[in-house]
């Protein structure tokens, strides 16, 4: 039996599998609908119309209008566009941005790079479970603030922002508001014309769509410089031959994700308690995040006497994250959780589980069984315990 046939995956926040369905729409357009989509042969219009399906499914699951949507290579791609693009189209109205210290690499660089082009950037801290406070947020504004950019989930903890509170802010001081929802869409309840967001970065791979492909909402009259140059696709603002098969996938993912999203976190919630249900007793355990209230698709926990690589491995053939995936192979601890304030030891240790819709209470209960299994390991083989 192959090592892959034994696999017990629960790092969802990583990558989720291709949906069953996402892989037969992606075989139909490969098959019967592989043009270029800019072609104005019948054949380019076959194309464009599987473009244009998925835009009105992705629409459909965000309760917005289908043509606001940029299709990009991923959420990277994505807030790289939005951030960037965004802050250098209203330099005139001020160089001042807002972010937080817990967002993803994908945001963080972004800024850090801005902060080299003159721009000057306020780093908020989060509460100690994840949080931002509304008030804190608030006060970080000036009237300089062109831009502000909050992760709607975190990636690590699962920490959900309060989008709408956030973002009436942003409104009442005229601040471009963008969210890194690549841990929401698809996930949880997202409804973009109820929202006060002005641009919205998701990916299609983290809700069973394929990798290589995602989209950035832009709501109506929100302006941003593109930063690529080339063909006049997409408004000029992304330019490039579209992936046919690839944004067909991720339309069919925000169709399957939005008639089983209810059922989904159901799931979820039950699962998420019984793996904490199975662990909380190992002494000295913390959860990093909220114990209440989060995405019930991710459980990060640490301890404060194991090192969180070596648990990795004695957790083998789990499949779980040690950081976020990106990150992974930095032997850093991980900047988000000493963000929420542990120390270095206690972020070293962090194991992040994240499940998802194909994950069974059979897994949950062998994930249980390893990590309490490799706690215990680890803590005999400690030097303490050999004194």
């Amino acid at each position: 039996m192959s090592e892959e046939a034994n696999l017990i995956y629960l790092d969802y926040a990583a990558t989720t599998p291709l949906g069953p369905q996402v892989a037969d729409r992606m075989r139909e357009v490969q098959a019967n609908a592989w043009f270029n989509p800019s072609s104005n042969h019948i054949g380019g219009r076959i194309s464009a119309a599987a473009i244009s399906l998925a835009a009105e499914q992705l629409a459909s699951l965000l309760n917005v209008t289908p043509t606001l949507f940029l299709w990009t290579s991923g959420a990277t791609e994505a807030n790289n566009l939005a951030i960037m693009g965004a802050a250098r189209q209203r330099a005139h109205r001020g160089k001042h941005l807002v972010t937080m210290r817990t967002e993803h690499k994908a945001v963080i660089d972004v800024f850090r790079a801005l902060e080299k082009q003159g721009f000057d950037v306020t780093w908020l801290e989060p509460d100690e479970d994840g949080h931002l406070p509304v008030e804190r947020f608030e006060a970080a504004l000036r009237d300089d603030t062109q831009l502000a950019s909050i992760m709607h989930v975190n990636n690590e903890t699962g920490a959900m922002q309060d989008i709408a509170a956030i973002g009436e802010a942003c409104v009442k001081r005229d601040v471009l508001f963008h969210v890194d929802g690549a841990q929401a869409a698809g996930k949880i309840p997202v409804d973009l014309a109820a929202l006060p967001v002005n641009l919205y970065s998701l990916t299609a791979h983290k809700f069973y769509g394929p990798k290589g492909v995602g989209a950035l909402y832009v709501a109506d009259g929100t302006p941003i410089d593109p930063l690529m140059f080339g063909g006049g696709q997409q408004r000029r603002l992304r330019p490039g031959t579209l992936a046919v098969d690839l944004i067909a996938g991720l339309g069919e993912a925000a169709a399957v994700a939005a008639v089983s999203i209810e059922d989904d976190l159901k799931n979820l919630i039950a699962l998420k308690s019984q793996l904490l249900a199975g662990i909380e007793a190992i002494e000295g355990l913390a959860i990093n995040g909220p114990r209440q209230g989060g995405y019930p698709g991710i459980l990060n926990v640490g301890l404060d006497d194991v090192e969180g690589e070596s648990l990795l491995l004695a957790l083998e053939p789990l499949c779980v994250a040690s950081g976020s995936a990106c990150n992974s192979r930095s032997q850093e601890p991980s900047y988000v959780l000493r963000a929420l304030g542990r120390s270095d030891l206690e972020a070293q240790s962090a194991i992040r589980f994240s499940l998802g819709r194909m994950t069974t209470r059979d897994e949950v209960e062998t994930a249980i069984t390893l990590y309490r299994r490799g706690v215990e390991k680890l803590r005999n083989l400690a030097p303490e315990a050999v004194a």
